[in-house]
């Protein structure tokens, strides 16, 4: 695979310079543009690539060697389309056709390109209140181990959330475009773990799901998801009409630019007071949208009962369709959720493990009772990439478990994990 430029394109990715000026959105910046004859290509292939700056909340530059990689991929319907991945290595790292491999899908969580990891983490990017740039202290830690990093915009270029199985094929084309990337230095026997919390830990079980028939090629050896959603479907009903309400409304949209069936019931269905709540997501962050939308009930925007169409076959269908859990990887996962979340049910992720387990797969279970779904990522990261750097080891795999502690982070593990998060993010606000 090779990298391949359009004429107004620099010959190598290092002749694009780093501009302290504000970062171009997707939508506006010429690099998303989709190349001719990009259908021709492989799954994985580069089509473009830059070196970008990435920064902590997008103001304190950060030691990282980074670059951006358009890459052909494919749709929910198997057709071409295009991703950007944002590839991360500890800075000046050497060739290593040894070293980790981390694909980690953010939680992304609205339909607003303001919140694709590849515009929020630039330094210059106006991103505020989006999820990523959070999220950037966890990957900052897992690059001080050495492990390179890849951050796929898994929503597309349409800012498709709650899409199933599409996720998963940008998420394994990303990857595959990474290790084929030269300036990298990888290469296609790199170990490789997929990682994420939320909306990234659903991506992630997408990816989990397609990788043994979409991409076998690749050494895949363990997936982390944490309260990776289980049933969104669940979620939307619960979450409708509360202090999140705005999370099942962006899912909403996020659909609508899926299925056709679904934009034609919402044109048919919801006021315009509800049509222009949906239009004003397209520009907000998912902070940004969560206290806009605080106690919203879409019941209020539909001119029938919204559980009416909810039962429609179409919806019925749909539902179906972006439950996770209908097929088993041939890696280790580990899975983890905090007992007593009020954004996420434990029910739902029980039912998604179980219905791994039935189809055969190996999970590690661990649930936390002190930890709410904000905190959970933080507190168990430290001992998710311990549980990898196990994978990535070749190390005795446990039998597989289910259990539920007190805390995570109070066990000898846990702490050290904290100190060393705490003191990796104080190193990354210095820029170091």
């Amino acid at each position: 695979m090779s990298v391949q430029h359009e004429a107004a394109e620099p010959s190598t990715p290092d002749e694009v310079p780093f501009s302290p000026r504000p970062v171009g959105l997707p939508s506006t910046d010429p690099f998303y543009r989709v190349p001719k004859g990009f259908e021709s290509a492989e799954p994985g292939d580069v089509l473009r690539a830059r070196r970008v700056e990435v920064g902590l909340f997008s103001l304190v530059p950060q030691r990282i060697d980074a670059w951006q990689l358009l890459y052909r991929t494919s749709d929910l319907h198997g057709d071409p389309s295009t991703a950007v991945t944002t590839v991360l290595l500890p800075a000046g790292a050497r060739p290593d056709e040894t070293r980790p491999v981390v694909s980690y899908q953010c939680a992304i969580d609205a339909v607003s390109d303001r919140c694709f990891p590849s515009y929020a983490l630039r330094r210059g990017a106006h991103a505020l209140g989006s999820l990523p740039q959070v999220e950037m202290v966890v990957v900052r830690y897992a690059l001080r181990r050495g492990w390179a990093i890849t951050l796929p915009d898994h929503e597309g270029a349409d800012g498709r959330w709650g899409a199933p199985v599409e996720p998963g094929y940008i998420t394994l084309d990303g990857v595959r475009a990474t290790l084929s990337f030269e300036p990298a230095g990888l290469g296609p026997s790199n170990p490789v773990a997929l990682w994420g919390y939320s909306g990234g830990g659903l991506a992630t079980s997408w990816a989990v799901e397609a990788a043994g028939t979409y991409a076998p090629e690749l050494n895949i050896v363990a997936g982390a998801l944490g309260s990776p959603v289980g049933d969104p479907a669940s979620a939307f009903t619960r979450l409708n009409g509360g202090l999140f309400a705005a999370l099942p409304t962006m899912v909403v949209e996020g659909l609508r630019r899926t299925y056709p069936d679904l934009a034609r019931i919402i044109d048919e269905t919801v006021a315009e007071p509800g049509q222009d709540i949906l239009r004003r997501l397209q520009s907000r962050t998912t902070v940004h949208a969560t206290l806009a939308l605080m106690m919203h009930d879409l019941d209020r925007y539909t001119r029938i009962p919204l559980a009416d169409i909810m039962a429609r076959p179409e919806l019925v269908q749909i539902f179906q369709d972006i439950q996770p859990g209908k097929s088993a990887p041939r890696f280790p996962l580990m899975i983890n959720q905090a007992a007593y979340d009020w954004i996420i049910a434990c029910d739902d992720v029980d039912g998604q493990v179980q219905r791994y387990r039935k189809a055969g797969a190996h999970v590690r279970y661990d649930r936390d009772r002190l930890a709410d779904h904000i905190s959970l990522h933080p507190l168990t990261a430290s001992v998710v990439m311990e549980w990898l750097a196990d994978r990535f080891a070749g190390r005795p795999l446990d039998a597989p478990s289910d259990t539920t502690r007190w805390s995570t982070a109070l066990t000898p593990r846990g702490l050290r994990g904290l100190l060393g998060l705490g003191v990796s993010t104080g190193l990354a606000a210095l820029g170091r």
